[in-house]
C-alpha cells in the first residue's frame, strides 16, 4: 500500500528544498517534503547568529565558486536577491544591512522559517517532519520512496538535503548517494568557510595570540578577501580566512597582509623613523595592527628603536607585515565548515531547472550540487535560487 502518491516529493526541508517546495505547490503540483530532522529549516534558524544572514546585495554568478562557473547564472538572474526580499518584505519582516551587503533580519531567523512555512501552506504543500527516507527506487519512469510510515510513489524528486558541513546538525552524503545510484557524477567535496588549524611549531605562534583580531587582506590561489582574521588556540579563522578557504587545497599557502592600507610599508615606516626616531619599532607597527600580534611579528627587533634601523632593515622587516606567509596544516573539517565545496557535477545538470541530464524527473538543489559562494548570505541566495528554478519545472 502507498502511504501517499504526489506528483512531487522534495527530500529535505532546508532553504532550497522549502522554496521549490513553494513553487511547485503555487503551480498546482501536489508536493510533499519530506525532512529527518524534527523542524524544517535547521541551518536557517542557526545562522547569522540566530538572525539569519538571508541573502547579499552583490549575489551575482560570478562570486561563486564551481568547477563550471557558468552553471550558476541562469538561476541566480532568474531569481535574484531582490526577489528574495520582496517575499520578506510582503510578510512584514523587517531588516537591515550590517556590511558588505549582508542582509539580516532585525529579529529572529525564525520569522524567515515561518515565513517559508506560511507559504507553503498556502500553496498546499505537506511538510512531514522526523521522516527519513529509506531508500529510493526508479519504476516505469516514477520514484518510488521507502520511508517509516510507507511508501510514497512520485513522478518528480528533488533532492535538497544539503552537503557534509555541520555533521551535528544532521548533516549526511544522502544527495550523493542518491546522485551515485542513478549514474550522476560527484565532483571532489571538501569543507568550505572553515578556519585554518596548524601544528607544532607555527601552531605556537597562532595559539600564544588566541583571541586576537586584525584587519587583513588575505590571499590564496589567486583570490583576496579583506575582512578581519582572529587567530585561535588552533590556529586562524575570521572572516578573511573563512573566506579564502574555500578556495584552499593541501599544500597551498596563504598570503596575509596586515597593513592593507599602506602600499610602501618600507617607506611609511621610514617616514615613521624621522617622526618618531626614539620609539621602539613594536611600538610604531602596534599602530597599524593589535599591539600583541605587533610585538610577536617584530620579535627581537621590536626592541629597538627608529633611529637605529637602517632603510634595509626596515626593507626587509615590511614583508612580515605585507606579505606574511603561512601554510596551514588543515582546516577544522566539516564539524565546523559552514557549507561543502563541491558535489553534484553540474555537467549532468540542466542550469535551468536542476534537473539530471539522462534521469528525468530527477532534481537536486542547494548545497548538494557543485555551487559554493562566500560567506554572508551568498549560499542561501543559492539556495532560493536553485530551489525556485526547480520549482518551475518539476
Amino acid at each position: 500500500m502507498l502511504a501517499v502518491e504526489a506528483d512531487v516529493v522534495i527530500i529535505g526541508g532546508g532553504a532550497a528544498g522549502l522554496m521549490c517546495a513553494i513553487e511547485a505547490g503555487r503551480r498546482g503540483r501536489r508536493t510533499l517534503v519530506v525532512e529527518h530532522a524534527e523542524q524544517v529549516g535547521k541551518k536557517v534558524l542557526i545562522s547569522g547568529g540566530g538572525r539569519c544572514n538571508f541573502t547579499n546585495l552583490h549575489a551575482v554568478p560570478e562570486v561563486y565558486l564551481s568547477e563550471n562557473p557558468r552553471f550558476a547564472i541562469s538561476a541566480l538572474t532568474r531569481y535574484t536577491s531582490a526577489d528574495f526580499i520582496g517575499m520578506v518584505e510582503r510578510h512584514g519582516i523587517a531588516y537591515h544591512e550590517k556590511k558588505l551587503g549582508q542582509l539580516f533580519c532585525d529579529g529572529a531567523s525564525k520569522q524567515i522559517v515561518d515565513m517559508l512555512l506560511s507559504e507553503c501552506a498556502e500553496a498546499g504543500v505537506e511538510v512531514r517532519v522526523a521522516t527519513a527516507v529509506e531508500s529510493v527506487a526508479r519504476e516505469d519512469g516514477a520514484f518510488r520512496l521507502a520511508m517509516a510510515g510507507g511508501e510514497v510513489e512520485c513522478g518528480s524528486l528533488v533532492v535538497a538535503t544539503g552537503g557534509l558541513s555541520v555533521p551535528k546538525m544532521g548533516a549526511t552524503g544522502f544527495a550523493y548517494d542518491v546522485a551515485r545510484k542513478f549514474g550522476v557524477r560527484v565532483t571532489e567535496t571538501r569543507p568550505g568557510l572553515v578556519p585554518f588549524t596548524f601544528r607544532k611549531p607555527a601552531l605556537d605562534f597562532h595559539a600564544g595570540l588566541a583571541g586576537v583580531s586584525a584587519d587583513a587582506s588575505v590571499t590564496c590561489n589567486g583570490v583576496t578577501w579583506r575582512e578581519s582574521l582572529l587567530f585561535t588556540h588552533r590556529g586562524l579563522s575570521g572572516p578573511s580566512i573563512l573566506q579564502v578557504s574555500s578556495h584552499w587545497h593541501e599544500g597551498n599557502d596563504v598570503i596575509i597582509d596586515l597593513a592593507p592600507d599602506i602600499e610602501d610599508l618600507a617607506g611609511h615606516l621610514a617616514g615613521e623613523r624621522v617622526r618618531q626616531p626614539n620609539a621602539d619599532l613594536a611600538w610604531v607597527v602596534g599602530s597599524l595592527a593589535p599591539r600583541r600580534l605587533a610585538q610577536a611579528l617584530c620579535g627581537a627587533m621590536g626592541a629597538r628603536r627608529m633611529q637605529s634601523l637602517s632603510n634595509r632593515e626596515l626593507a626587509d622587516f615590511a614583508p612580515r607585515l605585507k606579505r606574511w606567509t603561512v601554510r596551514p596544516d588543515g582546516t577544522e573539517g566539516y564539524r565546523t565548515a559552514e557549507v561543502t565545496v563541491g558535489g553534484i557535477d553540474t555537467r549532468d545538470l540542466s542550469s535551468q531547472t536542476m534537473e539530471a541530464r539522462g534521469v528525468p524527473g530527477l532534481y537536486f538543489v542547494g548545497e548538494a550540487v557543485d555551487v559554493t559562494g562566500p560567506l554572508g548570505g551568498y549560499n542561501f541566495q543559492w539556495a532560493w535560487a536553485s530551489g525556485y528554478c526547480a520549482g518551475q519545472a518539476v
